[in-house]
């Protein structure tokens, strides 16, 4: 199962793209709420219903977790203690982990990033406590990939199904999708 975490002021294409895309991929995926209530308003004032509340989910069948962008989406992630709890524990333990936008502050405030290669939000270098800072739209480093904002939310769901179920069935979702066909 992969987890996208939903919190007040997400970015919504960083959300619905992923989303999308891992389904169409086979993927099995829940949104989890970090409030107290199912639904959840993006940034854009969209509002989503999440699958589930974070108190109300058993995260041991885990295959990935993904933190959405956003403002003040990230933030609210960044502030949640039991998120931290699984974070801490999903990084040590090697499972894949995903942020997009200003997310990967979340993973950075926690000093979860120290030696890593990462992109983001620019503007948000600052906040991600001795990652090694790239300019690139994506990168994957091991098991975390990062993206630096909305524009980069296709190809961020391309590294993810390429990491979870290989580069054949990212050409097989782009191909049903359309992609290169503009």
């Amino acid at each position: 199962m992969v987890y996208i975490f939903l919190a007040e002021g997400f970015e919504a294409i960083e959300t619905i793209t992923p989303l999308d895309m891992l389904i169409r991929a086979g993927v099995e995926v829940n949104t989890i709420a970090v409030g107290d209530d199912f639904l959840v308003k993006s940034s854009q004032g969209i509002p989503l219903q999440a699958d589930d509340l974070f108190e109300n989910t058993d995260f041991s069948d885990a295959e990935m977790l993904i933190l959405p962008g956003g403002q003040p989406g990230a933030t609210n992630l960044g502030k949640h203690k039991g998120l931290e709890s699984l974070l801490r524990d999903a990084m040590g333990r090697g499972l894949p982990v995903a942020a997009i936008c200003a997310a990967p502050t979340v993973l950075g405030k926690h000093g979860l990033l120290k030696g890593r290669r990462v992109t983001c939000y620019p503007g948000c270098e600052g906040m991600l406590n001795g990652a090694d800072c790239r300019e690139s739209f994506v990168e994957t480093d091991g098991n975390l990939i990062t993206a630096c904002g909305p524009a980069a939310a296709v190809d961020f769901a391309k590294a993810i199904i390429r990491l979870l179920r290989g580069e054949e069935t990212v050409r097989e979702v782009c191909e049903k999708m359309m992609f290169g066909r503009a």
